[in-house]
């Protein structure tokens, strides 16, 4: 099995990623250096030092329009002169006003993605002495994230891990601390990306226990008869339809320092591994790609992995929620009432709106740990896609200063979201004539709201917010910084807020 992690090694031994303060980019012996460029010159810094070494040829290529600045612009130059590299790549950062950590990801992976099409022994990354050390943080996890697709099973991989990648001009900490964040974006997307066949509820969870082994993180995995016992009823019917039974996995880290009363945070996830949409069948189109019906509770698997890789002190509870949405014989179906572990009753208005009534079990079972605040994940709704596009994940919530800090920490990490509002009047919409209530709201609008309305009845008024990933979890196409596939959406955005500001 993959270790997401191995790739933190000193003395850059092969697949290693490390800093080299000391060293000079015109003496460094490697494929390809990769320099940064802001719009407007070369101006000053490592860019300018570069553009001495070599005779003043950026200022020309600068001059002729050849090379911009643009944001995520790939110039590569073959055979520099004064350099004993292979060749150059410039990258653009765009207005220098405007960078940030979220631009420096995207463009070192960008750079990472171009050169990564083809065996690399060694590329040397050089930063920039302006960088704050979060943003030197995320230029080295792009550039982890850029060299990897999602050709798990191609025979020709498309992207090669480099050899080595040293970072000149950055701290061996910040560098350190960039890998684990990368490595950790690249086991959701890993997870993300395997088909559904090979990534199932059991595996999953072997997945997991995996990582926590890794990571020294406790685990524990409930199946079907534990399911039972517990009156998880919602995550069991919706199983149902499957030949694979569900599972309930939940992780706990304590970091250094942190506190042993009731958990800081908990992170809960929507892990179906398959959603064929049950009895309300999906289309073929868009049932191709609902292996990803599993991002949210990747996203937390890797997000957790990562704070306890990072050793945080935090006191965190992660809880996912595991299972395939079939249609066999015994697949639940439309007007049934399920009763959730908490005694709500619900209406099945429809079997494709499943992923909430998996969460109301999951929700329940961590609202029995008390935690300060919980940060939910889910692929839930295309309504939340119509609204906001394919890379803006959608925020939802019951209070307000727990939103404002994961917008905060997803916005200082260049992850775009937009709050949605929760105004009580929607609540009608969910509001079953049968049972408590149902699992749409009434009709086609505002359904990412109605959806998370219903979550909202699980919380138990804990502080709580929930983030719809249907858009950005998955990219249909391949954009500069990364292949198509799983993207590792919202990793990095809870590392940071553990984590706090800079």
């Amino acid at each position: 099995m993959t270790n997401e992690f191995s790739h933190l090694r000193a003395g850059g031994a092969a697949g290693s990623i490390v800093a080299d303060p000391s060293a000079r980019p015109e003496a460094i012996e490697a494929d390809a250096i990769v320099t940064f460029l802001t719009e407007g010159g070369i101006g000053s810094g490592t860019v300018a030092e570069i553009d001495r070494a070599t005779g003043g040829l950026l200022s020309r290529l600068t001059a002729a329009g050849e090379i911009t600045g643009k944001r995520y612009e790939c110039v590569p130059v073959l055979a520099a002169p004064g350099l004993k590299a292979g060749q150059l790549v410039v990258v653009g950062l765009g207005k220098r006003e405007d960078l940030d950590a979220g631009v420096l990801y995207r463009a070192a992976a960008t750079a990472s993605k171009h050169l990564a099409g083809r065996p690399r022994a060694k590329v040397v990354f050089v930063a920039d002495g302006s960088w704050s050390t979060r943003q030197t943080e995320q230029a080295v996890a792009g550039a982890a994230v850029g060299m990897v697709g999602q050709d798990l099973y191609r025979a020709e991989k498309k992207r090669t891990r480099f050899g080595s990648a040293v970072w000149l001009v950055a701290a061996a900490e910040a560098v350190a601390r960039g890998v684990v964040i990368g490595e950790g974006v690249n086991l959701a997307r890993r997870l993300v990306n395997m088909p559904a066949d090979d990534l199932y509820p059991q595996t999953f969870s072997e997945e997991a226990a995996a990582v926590a082994g890794r990571t020294g993180m406790e685990i524990e995995i409930w199946d079907e008869e534990q399911l039972a016992r517990e009156r998880c009823h919602a995550i069991l019917a919706v199983g149902r339809g499957s030949s694979r039974a569900p599972r309930l996995v939940i992780l706990r880290y304590r970091g250094p320092g942190a506190h042993d009363g009731q958990p800081d945070i908990a992170l809960v996830g929507k892990g179906v591994t398959f959603d064929s949409g049950g009895l309300s069948l999906k289309p073929s189109d868009s049932m191709l790609t609902m292996k990803c019906d599993m991002s949210g509770g990747a996203a937390m698997l890797a997000a957790a992995a990562t704070i306890a890789a990072l050793k945080l002190p935090v006191n965190l509870v992660v809880a996912i929620g595991l299972v395939e949405n079939m249609t066999g014989p015994a697949a639940y179906k439309l007007g049934d009432v399920i009763t959730a572990r908490s005694g709500t009753t619900i209406e099945i208005h429809n079997t494709d709106a499943e992923g909430r009534v998996v969460l109301a079990d999951v929700l329940d079972v961590v609202r029995g740990f008390k935690p300060k605040r919980i940060i939910d994940a889910a692929t839930l709704t295309g309504a939340c896609m119509v609204a906001l596009g394919h890379d803006v994940a959608g925020l939802f919530t019951n209070d307000q200063p727990c939103c404002d800090d994961l917008a905060r920490a997803a916005r200082a990490v260049g992850e775009p979201v937009w709050q949605l509002p929760m105004y009580a009047d929607y609540d009608e919409q969910i509001r079953s004539d049968v049972a408590d209530i149902k699992n749409v709201g009434d009709g086609r609008w505002g359904g990412a709201i109605t959806a998370a309305k219903f979550l909202e009845r699980f919380v138990g008024g804990i502080p709580w917010t929930h983030v719809d990933i249907a858009g950005p979890a998955f990219a249909e196409k391949p954009r500069p910084w990364i292949d198509g596939g799983g993207t590792g959406s919202l990793v990095r955005p809870l590392v940071e807020l553990v984590r706090g500001p800079e």
